[in-house]
């Protein structure tokens, strides 16, 4: 094959790979579907789900100070929360897959993010008047093992915990891309 074919082949290849390259971009306000595997079943439960890219470009991983999303691809981002993991010295070997379904199917609605003792962990779709207790609701309610006493709300990178069985805390209205997570039961049963 001469110089100028294998030439025309590699551009057309470029030609090809450039715009899925450029489509597989994150963006602002795009939800992302995160899974974690490598880590026991509990854990999956609190990680796996949907997780929205916030105004800032950010995402807010459970256990995690918010990880820049924006810009990058899917593969890069999976790479950059599993070394976060490892690196903080959460979990030793997560293999973490993100996938960002940019066009339609209705993966952009906006949600917020239940995880922990709850029957359902995963996403909850967003809407004005949600709260606190709603989307925990939502989500299957607390399980046997869940507090309601201790139920963290993670906003912008900061967690802030609440009483959800006292009524000045289950109307917290809530904001597109919160995390909430419903921990475990002391042995005191709180």
């Amino acid at each position: 094959m001469n110089f100028r074919k294998v030439l025309a082949v590699v551009m057309t290849a470029m030609a090809l790979i450039t715009p899925a390259l450029a489509q597989s971009e994150i963006k602002v306000g795009k939800a992302l579907q995160i899974t974690i595997q490598g880590v026991p079943i509990e854990e999956q439960q609190k990680i796996n789900g949907q997780y929205m890219v916030t105004d800032s470009g950010l995402i807010n991983m459970p256990h995690l100070s918010p990880i820049r999303a924006v810009g990058m691809n899917p593969g890069s981002l999976a790479n950059v929360i599993q070394s976060r993991y490892k690196s903080e010295g959460i979990y030793r070997n997560p293999t973490i897959q993100v996938f960002a379904n940019m066009e339609g199917a209705g993966v952009d609605k906006q949600s917020v993010t239940v995880g922990g003792q709850v029957r359902r962990p995963g996403p909850v779709e967003y809407s004005r008047e949600l709260t606190l207790y709603q989307a925990i609701q939502a989500a299957g309610g607390a399980t046997e093992f869940g507090s309601l006493k201790r139920v963290v709300l993670f906003r912008n990178g900061q967690g802030r915990r609440y009483d959800v069985t006292q009524t000045q805390f289950m109307n917290i209205p809530l904001s597109p891309s919160d995390t909430i997570e419903v921990p475990q039961k002391t042995i005191l049963g709180q």
